[in-house]
């Protein structure tokens, strides 16, 4: 049976995990919900020893790629058929709003070490499936609940928009990689936008007031949250509809905040 070994069981690589596990699939991972230390050598060799399939979901740190730096040999020499990394979309940059796909350059942004590892996995030396993501959604980490709990603020940047992707559609398009040929895939919804409109339409579904819109400097936003506003992108996904027939089953905000909204409410 097919055996996956995800690096760091995060949000996404979590619902991939549980979308395999009913069809039958053995997971095992590294992370806080898994029960591989990353730092026991020997037991994430032997797992590796058992996968077929591997994915790394592990974000790169100031040093480097920390899967690449500790385990990177291990690998090398993996007998698994199938390895996957999930990188950014902020490795293009700021376009000014204009398209990206996955001939566009990287290396321009704000993110050089996710730049660095998207380049490392690339070099690995064996061939290896790189899932560019946008901002990513899903129930229990969306617009609604930062809503409910006002958290959510409109900034008045006029042009300013970004792609996004479901959590569902993510394992939705590693499981199409997992059947085609490796290489560089961007996965993202249909519908670039400005974060906005996800807020107004957000107010819709919940009946709550729009909040005012602010400068970005009355907004007072986190650092990281200031971050998400520095570039402004439009993210292509035809590759992998074309070569994967990955299509989004939330091809936009309205689809999967609907979900969300279903998701949240008392049955």
């Amino acid at each position: 049976m097919p055996h996956l070994f995800i690096f760091g069981l995060g949000y996404s690589a979590s619902h991939l995990a549980r979308r395999l596990t009913m069809q039958g699939w053995t997971v095992e991972a590294t992370g806080s919900a898994g029960a591989i230390a990353f730092e026991d050598d020997a037991a994430v060799r032997a797992a590796l020893g058992r996968a077929t399939h591997i994915l790394s979901s592990v974000p790169p740190q100031t040093q480097g790629d920390p899967v690449l730096i500790r385990h990177g040999l291990a690998l090398q020499n993996a007998p698994a058929g199938w390895i996957g990394y999930l990188s950014s979309t902020g490795v293009y940059g700021d376009t000014g709003g204009a398209w990206v796909d996955e001939t566009s350059p990287i290396g321009g942004g704000r993110r050089s070490a996710r730049v660095a590892a998207d380049s490392g996995w690339q070099a690995l030396g064996r061939p290896v499936h790189i899932f560019r993501l946008p901002g990513i959604y899903g129930p229990g980490r969306n617009i609604l609940d930062r809503l409910r709990d006002g958290r959510a603020r409109r900034i008045d940047l006029p042009g300013q928009v970004f792609s996004r992707v479901h959590v569902d559609d993510i394992a939705g398009g590693i499981i199409a990689g997992m059947a085609g040929s490796a290489g560089i895939y961007n996965l993202a919804d249909n519908l670039p936008c400005s974060q906005n409109d996800v807020i107004i339409h957000g107010c819709a579904l919940l009946g709550l007031p729009v909040p005012p819109l602010l400068s970005l400097e009355a907004a007072r936003l986190s650092p990281a949250a200031a971050a998400f506003y520095a570039e402004n992108r439009r993210v292509a996904n035809g590759k992998a509809a074309r070569l994967l027939g990955w299509h989004p089953h939330y091809p936009d905000y309205r689809a999967g905040l609907a979900a969300c909204l279903a998701a949240s409410s008392p049955s």
